[in-house]
């Protein structure tokens, strides 16, 4: 099997080689917090970079519930255009486009001034930084049903668009995996306790998209391979929940891990069974896929050509590529040229594992940004420079979505 095989999903669609344009928090949502312009310009840097694959960074379901102040939220169809702007162009270099769509629960921050909901009112333990994110309101079976039917309306209203699929974000500690963890779901009743349980409304929402969606519409689930927290969900409870996956029509699953409190999806928080610094969570892919009946994906850490071909070899359907490919856009055409490229950013090696991770995400955030405006990437930046940066942008696109949200209120 090569890097550069095309993939034949269960439904049917093809992948024209194993590399994926891994999800990656972009937050440059126009005034309507629709695709803007620069989103659609970085995801031309991308289409011409030749993944098989792109995943779109979130898109969410609520506009009162987001991951970050600019993100891009799909309710209805009044921006409709610029979503089809954005899938067409994504779709130019030959890939497949799928769309993340994700709640965030808990995991809101508090300067947004919306209530945060999640499956039990248990607040984020972030230590010193806890206050960023409020004590949540535990859902109610109608808050439940009401997450369910945004999930099944944002994957009609993305296939009108023209994606080629979704990704269903179960992981990183947003509401789907709180469901799914028995530290975040602390639950009596058909949502929580056993395993069953505490995935029903994954179960349900995958379930309620592949009947209402176009069988050469790809669905795809983003699930943790480990929470990396003592008690949380457990590499045993992936595989199971996999299993469960298995005959609800499920095109691939992406593997990542941790949450905001442990971000193992940031190198940190590995436990002795990963690999020591490249695709983290491939000895877990290879422990799931002895049950898994389709496709699997393995995202973290993968920057060497070398890294994914080994990823390929294992058995695991594709390489999900985030960091590397925000740095050089051209990996996937690189390397089947025969180049060597490794891009990487400046090490961080923060004792606060919370705020390296921010920063992290901060520095590939900068490079989101140049690319967007066709400069060169800048892969030294400092990573203090580029949170503080983020920071004070992040701040000002609160105010604007505060301000976003009082108007809609008002009308």
């Amino acid at each position: 099997m090569s890097l550069f095989s095309p993939l034949t999903l269960p439904n049917g669609a093809t992948i024209p080689n194993r590399i994926a344009k891994a999800a990656m928090e972009e937050n440059m949502a126009d005034g309507d917090h629709a695709p803007s312009a620069e989103l659609i310009s970085l995801y031309r840097a991308w289409a011409e970079g030749g993944s098989g694959l792109i995943i779109t960074g979130n898109v969410m379901i609520d506009a009162r519930a987001m991951t970050g102040p600019a993100g891009v939220v799909l309710e209805d169809d009044r921006y409709l255009d610029r979503f089809k702007t954005w899938a067409d162009v994504a779709r130019s270099g030959g890939g497949q486009v799928w769309m993340q769509i994700n709640h965030p629960g808990r995991q809101m921050p508090a300067g947004l001034g919306q209530p945060t909901l999640a499956p039990s009112a248990v607040a984020l333990d972030l230590g010193a930084q806890s206050k960023v994110f409020p004590v949540p309101r535990e859902m109610t079976p109608a808050d439940i049903a009401e997450v369910e039917r945004r999930f099944v309306n944002t994957a009609v209203l993305a296939e009108r668009a023209g994606f080629t699929g979704v990704e269903i974000h179960a992981a990183h500690g947003y509401l789907l995996s709180q469901f799914l963890s028995p530290l975040a779901n602390h639950r009596k009743d058909r949502w929580g306790g056993s395993l069953e349980n505490r995935a029903r409304l994954l179960l349900d929402i995958v379930r309620s998209v592949r009947a209402v969606v176009s069988p050469s519409f790809a669905v795809a689930v983003k699930l943790n391979s480990a929470d990396f927290q003592r008690g949380g969900f457990s590499p045993e409870e992936a595989q199971a929940v996999v299993a469960m996956l298995g005959n609800l029509g499920v095109d691939l699953v992406e593997l990542s891990g941790g949450s905001y409190e442990a971000p193992a999806m940031m190198g940190a928080a590995r436990d002795d069974r990963t690999l020591a610094r490249e695709a983290y969570f491939l000895e877990f892919a290879r422990k799931i896929g002895e049950v898994a009946t389709m496709p699997l994906m393995v995202t973290g850490g993968i920057k060497r050509r070398e890294v994914a071909e080994t990823v390929i070899e294992s058995g695991v359907a594709m390489a999900g590529i985030a960091t590397a490919l925000a740095i050089e856009p051209n990996l996937p055409r690189n390397w089947k040229l025969g180049k060597n490229d490794a891009p990487t950013l400046k090490p961080i090696t923060w004792k606060n594992k919370p705020i390296a991770s921010s920063a992290h995400m901060a520095a590939v955030r900068y490079q989101l940004v140049r690319l967007s405006r066709r400069r060169r990437t800048a892969p030294n930046v400092s990573p203090v420079w580029a949170l503080l940066t983020a920071q004070v942008s992040a701040k000002r696109s609160a105010r604007q979505y505060r301000r976003w949200m009082a108007a809609r209120k008002a009308a």
